[in-house]
């Protein structure tokens, strides 16, 4: 397998590298590129569709690789790989259409909700055992387990798209994802999983090098929707032939996008404004106002997905052996750098800071009683 595993990464990796610059010139002849506004930081017209060879890259890869597994696929297995083959079609052919013609939302959110009953009711993927903190597994029943599944390929198909506001943004936070996805599969022994991984990697990375700052490609919402997919079925479903689901480690791996949006919702909420309307107060737009670069901003928020990462990794490895005050451990840890992290950065307002300010009146306390002895 590790020959397998190899020879994948690598050959995704250069056909990404190679598909890339065709794409590029595809989506100008058709005209899908990406006219800057006041809202986004780029300032000239760039090709969209960059998605379009992550998933090229990743499909021919794929399908040349996989005759040589040296495994006998489960019925499950092979179900997995038709729900992800086929939903990722339909997902990438949605969101080249947006990137060329800039599809009405309610278009797509009902296509994105399509595609999840496809996965769900045509090849039966659907979350079936589930690890809650604090219990033990427990079987799901049909009534939760179907409207849950769709409700999370849904939301986290379109969680990548909250922080493609970027060059390489939204593209390297899938990859800290996708790859921290393959070491836990790996360490679970779910072969299909790291497999995906590790070809989806190679793509992103291929495509990466294109994409990052100063970039000359997008990967639009062709990317966005397809990676978002790709993170909601490898997330949660790719886990469940070993009864290892837990409700907080798929959370914690797009934690970027999700606290990003939860922040937001708060932000929104605080200044009685409209939760769904745009602004400039996300974690890439407060990063810059603070004086980092284009470059180090998004390095950083390589950083902070990464950490989440670990913890992924952490919960992951705690839950397969009933470890529950690792799990406690780490919600504690995640919540107080959470807040703390929005607090410097100014993503619920440049005023609100109440941990900060409450460490600030403890200091001073303590200055004082130094002070008075």
């Amino acid at each position: 397998m590790w020959m397998i595993y190899t020879i994948g990464f690598v050959v995704s990796l250069g056909l990404a590298l190679g598909l890339t610059p065709l794409v590029k010139r595809f989506a100008h002849k058709v005209g899908a590129v990406d006219v800057p506004n006041a809202r986004k930081v780029h300032t000239t017209i760039m090709p969209r569709l960059g998605g379009l060879a992550i998933f090229m890259a990743f499909m021919v890869t794929f399908f040349l690789v996989i005759p040589f597994l040296p495994i006998d696929l489960t019925a499950r297995e092979l179900n997995f790989i038709k729900a992800f083959l086929v939903g990722g079609t339909i997902t990438i052919l949605l969101g080249a259409l947006d990137d060329r013609f800039d599809l009405p939302a309610k278009l797509k959110f009902v296509v994105q909700i399509a595609t999840a009953c496809v996965v769900v009711f045509g090849f039966d993927i659907k979350l079936e055992f589930a690890n809650i903190p604090f219990h033990t597994y427990a079987s799901v029943e049909s009534w939760v387990a179907i409207p849950f599944t769709i409700l999370w390929i849904v939301g986290v198909t379109n969680a990548i798209n909250l922080i493609d506001g970027l060059d390489g943004l939204a593209a390297g936070v899938s990859a800290i994802a996708i790859g921290t996805i393959a070491v836990m599969a790996f360490l679970m022994g779910n072969v299909i999983v790291v497999l995906i991984s590790l070809l989806l990697l190679g793509s992103i990375i291929g495509f990466l090098y294109f994409n990052f700052h100063p970039a000359k490609i997008f990967m639009g919402d062709s990317g966005a929707l397809f990676l978002g997919f790709s993170l909601a079925l490898l997330s949660l479903l790719g886990f469940k032939q070993v009864a290892i689901v837990s409700f907080l480690t798929p959370l914690i791996l797009i934690g970027v996008p999700l606290s990003d949006t939860m922040f937001a919702i708060v932000r929104r909420w605080m200044q009685k404004k409209p939760i769904f309307s745009p602004d400039k107060g996300h974690l890439h737009h407060c990063l810059r106002e603070l004086g980092f670069s284009h470059r180090q901003t998004v390095l950083i928020i390589y950083a902070i997905a990464a950490f989440f990462g670990i913890l992924a990794v952490i919960q992951s490895s705690a839950a397969m052996y009933n470890a529950n005050w690792v799990t406690f451990v780490v919600i504690c840890v995640m919540v107080f750098f959470l807040q703390i992290g929005a607090e410097v950065i100014g993503l619920i307002g440049k005023t609100k800071r109440p941990l900060l300010d409450f460490f600030a009146r403890l200091r001073m306390k303590a200055g004082a009683e130094r002070g008075s002895k």
